[in-house]
This record gives structure tokens, C-alpha cells and sequence, in this order.
């Protein structure tokens, strides 16, 4: 519950990848202004704002340690209120140099910016971590007569139920302090080292050098050499690199462990499902759902693609390959803005109220630069501030979809900042519903518009590809993880090790079709959801099912649907699934429900089939 860990961004997993910046008719990209948090890092009001948080830390502690037990109803909850401010102030103050940061993460300065205020923040928030420690030490009928007393306090009860439930985990009070203070140079430290690693690589491709970014973007060329020479040049560079990046996953599912075996943790996963507020059987039913689905989805399709492109076998440049039949045309800024945003409004006009002020008000970064960090994110800031949305836009269909993927996590950000700093925060499986749905209504929009059965197979074609990365993807990403931090627990790994626990998912997502390159077995390197945030990746899969399932709730015409959407996003982190869900009728603990969100998918891998006939 201490400032920090939410106001740092997270990327996208399924975000396009992008080469050059500007030009090449993608008109005028928005860049970000960051002046509504400050406006320069010298920027007086940054040094205030962290001399103030320094000295409230510090009062807060002199307050409150050793006296929670004692307190009343209303002098809770105004100690509630001090931690609230505490955590926008620190919130404001670490999003502003994670973004800037973010802008270019090769910048010397930058970076150091970053690290100075992260060092800062920590010793400043030192004196807080009692506070978790003391509250949860308060007994469940104290606590509850407390609440009783109190509506406004009351109100904090999600908040303080996800507190709790790290209560059997909880370590002395001088272990967490400990914990905390080396944060800086434990995993924090080996994120830094692995996003400024990524960013300045180089790759040769046919003897020019490009960035990850402009290298990935290749993968998706319709010029089929142009796609092996941007793989075989992905390999190149992660085998030369393979060693430091295993050092880095070494060491941070080793220090993972030994946290999590002084924390009584019973499995690695289970620290990122009460983060999540999701039962872990939960998780599993979605898991194997997807996994015994594999047949029927990316197996299919892509022998279904291996035909249309005129292969017995499937290299793995092909997988993102455009059909024959796409055209290469680039979308500019301007139409990829009236393509979602018509898309919004259709659904209710004020989902594009809430979206305009993305694109005129200086909060979305979209093109790409050296340095830049790679993919994209929607970082919600503070609730007194707003979110703010980075991409790498390159003009291609995907990049559209990109952008009404993330402007979803906006809208949804600024809906339920409403609730205030402690409540307004999604667990991750329902963080990516809007963002998800946006996705959705902006294809549907698309094939509702397409001018023939060739266009409306590319966009049809294209969504699943997308749904796949999501879906099966993802959870064959959660399997890799799963298996290493299991393999890791037995001793150190090296590189190769890693490589065949890669390997031994693959073949068994993607499907008998595919031929895997040498030099493959080394893509884990370059996700940065494995190095930043471990086993996130299954949220990915959940609100893809969440959404097709609400989807069809939408589709089946629920007449007051969008009220009750719109209530779901406004609610933030205030309530758990079951309750966001019981008004569409949905529940996500059931097991079927995720067959639901996956006959989706197959539903459009059957028309793509009819087309053939």
C-alpha cells in the first residue's frame, strides 16, 4: 500500500511495434505535454511537492505508529485520507519522471532523473511501512465495528479487504522495512538495466541497423524476405545478448523466490492473484480452457493461413504476415483518430467526450523516436491529473487497433478516477476490459464497413490474429513463466535452459504448421512483462474472454447496457468481478464462462473457413 508500484507504466503485450517517426503520410504524430504534472524537472513545484512528501512521511509515522489500535472511527479515516494524499503526491511525482523517462530511456539524464527521484521516494515512504504492517495486525471484529461506525471509512473496504488478504504473508516489521529500502537496487534496478539494454540494441538487417522497434515492425511486411531478414537479425542480436538477459531473469525469479518463500507464498503465482483479487482456480479454469482450445483456434487458423499463403509450413516471420490480398496502404494519424472515434461514438457519444481530450490536449505521444521506449501503455497518473497514452505508430491496421486498445485503458482510467486514489485502481484481469472492448467496437465498426468479401476477410483475418495474441499467446507466455520460475526454484538456469522451456510452449500453441527457426528459442529476451511484472500476462487472456462475453450480452441488445458499462468502469478497484459482472448475468468463476468468450474466436475462424468454399 505504499506509493510507488502503480505510477510506473506497464506495457501492452499485444502493442505494434514501429520504425521511424513522422512522415511517410502519417501527418502531424502528438507528442505528450507533461506540464499538467510539471512542467520541467527542475520545475520548483517538483521540489516542493517532494520536500512536502519527505516531511509528511515522516509526520504521518509520528502520528499514527504504534497508536492504530486506539484510534476512533473518524480519526481512521482521516488517517485514510493523509495516506491518500500521500500516495497522489508520490503518484504525481514518480509518473512524471517515468514517463519523461519513457520518452527516451536512453538519455543519461533522464535516467538519472528517474533513479534520483526513486531513491528519493523510498526514503521518504521508509517511514510508512509500518503502517500495513500495524493495520493488519488490527483484529477483523475491531476493524469491522470501525467500519460500522463510519460510512466514508466504510467506503475504504475493498481497499482494506485486498490488504488484508497479504496478511498470512506479512513479515516483521523490520524485514518489510528492509525489503523496502533495497528495492532500489533489487528488481527495480534489473528493470532499468533491461529496458535501457532493449532500447539500445541494434539490429542488422541486410547491413542496415535498426532499433527493436523498427525491427519487429518487419515481421509484419507483406514482402515475405523482408520478414526473414528482420527475424534471422532478431535472433542474431538476442543470441549475442542471451547472457546478460538470462542473468536478468536469473536473478530476478531467484530474488521473486526467496521473497516468496519468506512470505509463505505457496506458489510463485499467488502473489500476482491476490494482487488481482481473482481466485486462483479461477485463473486456472482459464488457463486450461484456452490450452485444450488450441485445436480449434491457433492450430486452425493458421493452417488455414499456411494455405492462403501458399505454404505447406509456416515459418515463424509468417505468423504476422499480412495477407496476399492486403494492400501495404498507410493509415495517417488524422483518419486512424475519426476511425476510433466514430467507433465510440456510435456506441455512446460519451465515450468520445471522454476520449477527445487525448488527442487535443497533448496526452497521447504517438510516433516513434530513438530511444523511445518500444510498444505502448495507458498510464493513469494520479486521479487528480489524468492518463496519459504512449504508442509507436507506424500507420498499419494493427497500429489503429493499438490505439483503440489503449485509448480504452484511458476512458476507463478517467471513469473511475472518480473513486479517488486507493479505490480507482483495476486488478489487472479487469483492467483490460475497456480497452478490449474498445478493440471490438472499432473492428466492428471497420467490417460493418467493409466494401467486399476481400476486405471483410483481411479485417476478419486480422482480428483473430489479434485475438490469438491475446488469448493464446498470452497464456502460452503464462506457461513459459510458470515453468521457469518453477525450473529456477531448483537451481540456476542457463541460457539454454530457458530457451527449451520457451520451445516446449510453442510448438503446442501454435500448432504442428510451424517450422521454428534456429535462434528462436531466444525471443523470451525481449518481453518486457516477464522482467516487470511476472505472470501479468494471463489478465491479457481473462479480459479478452471478459469482453467477448459482454459483448454478446451487447450484441443480444440488453437495452440498458451501456448504463450498466459504464457503471462497471466507473467502479475501478471498489468491487470484485462477481459483482461487475452479476448485472450482464455473467459470472467469470464459472468454467463455461470462458468457453463462451472463446466460440468468439472460433465463430470468426468458421466464417474465414465458409469463405473458402
Amino acid at each position: 500500500m505504499l506509493p510507488t508500484p502503480k505510477h510506473l507504466p506497464v506495457f501492452d503485450a499485444n502493442a505494434s511495434a514501429g520504425a521511424a517517426a513522422g512522415g511517410d503520410g502519417l501527418g502531424n504524430l502528438p507528442e505528450w505535454d507533461l506540464s499538467d504534472l510539471y512542467t520541467a524537472p527542475d520545475a520548483p513545484e517538483f521540489g516542493k511537492d517532494m520536500t512536502w512528501l519527505e516531511g509528511e512521511c515522516a509526520a504521518f509515522a509520528a502520528d499514527y505508529q504504534g497508536k492504530l489500535a486506539d484510534l476512533s472511527a473518524d480519526d481512521m479515516l482521516k488517517a485514510v485520507q493523509r495516506y491518500e494524499e500521500i500516495d497522489i503526491v508520490g503518484g504525481r511525482l514518480m509518473s512524471y519522471a517515468g514517463l519523461r523517462y519513457y520518452q527516451m530511456t536512453t538519455d543519461a539524464d533522464r535516467a538519472k532523473f528517474m533513479a534520483d527521484a526513486q531513491d528519493r521516494m523510498t526514503n521518504a515512504t521508509t517511514p510508512l511501512v509500518f503502517y500495513t504492517l500495524e493495520f493488519n495486525r488490527l483484529s477483523d471484529d475491531h476493524l469491522g465495528g470501525l467500519l460500522d461506525q463510519n460510512a466514508k471509512l466504510a467506503r475504504y473496504k475493498p481497499v482494506f479487504d485486498r490488504l488484508r488478504a497479504m496478511k498470512p504473508h506479512q513479515l516483521s516489521d523490520e524485514l518489510e522495512q528492509f525489503l523496502h529500502d533495497q528495492s532500489t537496487v533489487g528488481a527495480a534496478a534489473w528493470n532499468r538495466l533491461f529496458d535501457e539494454t532493449i532500447a539500445g540494441l541494434e539490429f542488422d538487417v541486410d547491413g542496415e541497423p535498426m532499433g527493436i522497434e523498427a525491427t519487429l515492425n518487419l515481421m509484419s511486411e507483406q514482402d515475405r524476405d523482408r520478414r526473414e531478414a528482420g527475424a534471422r537479425a532478431l535472433a542474431e542480436t538476442f543470441g549475442e545478448n542471451v547472457k546478460l538477459f538470462a542473468r536478468v531473469h536469473n536473478t530476478l525469479a531467484k530474488e521473486k523466490e526467496i521473497e516468496d518463500r519468506w512470505r509463505k507464498m505457496p506458489t510463485p503465482q499467488t502473489g500476482r492473484h491476490l494482487a488481482n483479487h481473482v481466485e486462483p482456480e479461477v485463473v486456472e479454469a482459464l488457463r486450461d480452457a484456452v490450452v485444450k482450445a488450441y485445436p480449434r483456434l491457433s492450430h486452425r487458423y493458421y493452417a488455414l493461413k499456411a494455405k492462403w499463403l501458399g505454404l505447406d509450413t509456416l515459418e515463424v516471420w509468417d505468423r504476422n504476415a499480412p495477407l496476399p490480398v492486403e494492400d501495404n496502404k498507410v493509415i495517417g494519424w488524422a483518419d486512424a483518430e475519426k476511425t476510433v472515434m466514430e467507433a465510440y461514438a456510435a456506441f455512446d457519444p460519451r465515450m468520445a467526450d471522454l476520449a477527445e481530450p487525448f488527442f487535443k490536449k497533448g496526452w497521447i505521444d504517438a510516433g516513434v523516436k530513438p530511444g523511445k521506449a518500444p510498444g505502448a501503455f495507458a498510464h493513469p497518473t494520479v486521479t487528480t491529473a489524468h492518463p496519459y497514452v504512449m504508442l509507436n505508430y507506424l500507420g498499419k491496421q494493427r497500429d489503429v487497433m493499438t490505439l483503440a486498445h489503449e485509448l480504452g485503458h484511458g476512458v476507463h482510467q478517467v471513469l473511475a478516477a472518480g473513486q479517488g486514489e486507493l479505490l480507482s485502481s483495476t486488478p489487472l484481469t479487469l483492467a483490460e476490459t475497456a480497452s478490449v472492448f474498445g478493440e471490438m467496437l472499432t473492428f466492428r465498426k471497420l467490417l460493418d464497413g467493409a466494401k467486399s468479401d476481400q476486405e471483410r476477410k483481411v479485417l476478419l483475418a486480422g482480428k483473430v490474429e489479434d485475438m490469438i495474441n491475446t488469448v493464446v499467446r498470452q497464456i502460452a507466455f503464462y506457461d513459459f513463466e510458470c515453468k521457469l520460475h518453477a525450473a529456477r526454484a531448483e537451481g540456476e538456469l542457463t541460457p539454454e535452459d530457458i530457451n527449451a522451456l520457451w520451445m516446449s510452449v510453442q510448438a503446442e500453441s501454435l500448432g504442428p504448421v510451424f517450422n521454428f527457426m534456429d535462434g528462436y528459442e531466444t525471443f523470451w529476451a525481449y518481453i518486457p512483462h516477464f522482467v516487470h511484472s511476472p505472470f501479468y500476462v494471463y489478465a491479457y487472456a481473462f479480459g479478452d474472454g471478459l469482453v467477448n462475453a459482454l459483448y454478446a450480452v451487447y450484441e443480444e441488445g440488453d437495452a440498458d447496457f451501456q448504463e450498466k458499462y459504464f457503471d462497471m468502469l466507473k467502479a475501478g478497484g471498489s468491487k470484485h468481478h462477481k459483482d461487475l459482472l452479476a448485472p450482464f448475468g455473467l459470472d467469470a468463476s464459472d468454467p463455461a464462462f470462458w468457453d463462451k468468450g472463446l466460440s468468439m474466436i472460433e465463430g470468426f475462424i468458421d466464417q474465414l473457413e465458409a469463405m473458402e468454399d
